[in-house]
């Protein structure tokens, strides 16, 4: 059995992995979008983020009091999926509980993503389900990273490189500190209204806007080219790399890691979302390639 799943539509191919439902490959025109998983920088791609987002204190959740071991960005990235269906332009997969899983997450759920190929894009839904008594607490995100650069131009500050934002944001992101947790207190950016120029040097930690007021955001090239992410769903944005690595990532969230010296329940992080027995949640992503700000 093939260990990817590729779709296409017309100039846009992809392949995602079974395993994560990771993206692994997303190519226009036959030209490839999406970082190529160096280990040297960075081994992942797309990676999607269940059931939490970010770090844990202590690396666990609590849950009734008991502590369970929970990796950052949670286990579904390291999770095997399964085909559930398929068509030329389009895959569903499924990963659901297992005695492994509850090991580290004590719930019934079902998560079910949707990649879909479009036009020079790539759209996701992803469905989340609990199928158990008691309310679901879960976080959910993405975090694709793309080539930088992709369109000419260098990596360097001034290079011409941005990521422009649907609205402006606030000049100011969370410090990130030991661990991964976040710190109370901020670090401000060069940020002009919607407008980041990008500098590598920005990008000790990761910026982390959090209840952004943005649903999309772009990465820009000097030729206007640009790559797009909008979320359904998301509040919160972030965007990283690591100062010596060709690439760029832009990230949406439900929720985020956890705040230095929180050591309170799961249910009770911050921005964790709580599904109803019976209940379902759906989120979804969409990454395009435009050819200048506002065209496909």
């Amino acid at each position: 059995m093939s260990d990817t799943v590729e779709i296409r539509h017309r100039h846009t191919t992809a392949r995602i992995a079974l395993a994560g439902a990771e993206p692994v490959s997303w190519q226009v025109g036959g030209a490839e979008y999406l970082w190529s998983g160096d280990p040297a920088h960075w081994n992942r791609h797309a990676p999607w983020l269940f059931p939490v987002v970010g770090a844990s204190a202590g690396g666990a959740v609590t849950v009734d009091g008991r502590a369970y071991p929970m990796p950052q960005h949670g286990f579904a990235r390291d999770s095997r999926f399964t085909v559930i269906a398929q068509a030329e332009d389009r895959v569903t997969l499924r990963l659901a509980d297992t005695p492994g899983s509850r090991a580290a997450y004590p719930f019934a759920f079902r998560l079910d993503i949707t990649a879909v190929a479009r036009e020079a894009g790539l759209a996701f839904t992803c469905e989340i389900a609990n199928p158990g008594p008691a309310p679901l607490p879960y976080g959910l995100g993405f975090h694709p990273a793309f080539p930088w650069p992709f369109a000419g131009g260098t990596r360097a500050a001034g290079g011409g490189y941005a990521v422009r934002f649907e609205h402006p944001e606030r000049p100011a992101v969370p410090e990130v500190g030991p661990g991964g947790l976040l710190l109370r207190r901020e670090r401000p950016l060069p940020l002009a209204g919607d407008t980041l120029p990008l500098d590598p040097a920005l990008f000790s930690e990761a910026l982390v806007f959090l209840d952004a007021r943005s649903r999309w955001m772009r990465f820009t090239a000097p030729s206007g080219a640009a790559i797009r992410l909008e979320a359904e769903d998301f509040p919160h944005l972030a965007v990283w790399t690591r100062p010596t690595a060709p690439f760029l990532s832009l990230e949406c969230w439900t929720g985020h890691a956890d705040w230095d010296g929180f050591a309170g329940e799961l249910a009770a992080r911050d921005a964790q979302r709580r599904l109803a027995p019976g209940a379902q949640a759906r989120h979804a992503v969409t990454l395009s390639l435009e050819s200048r700000i506002g065209s496909p």
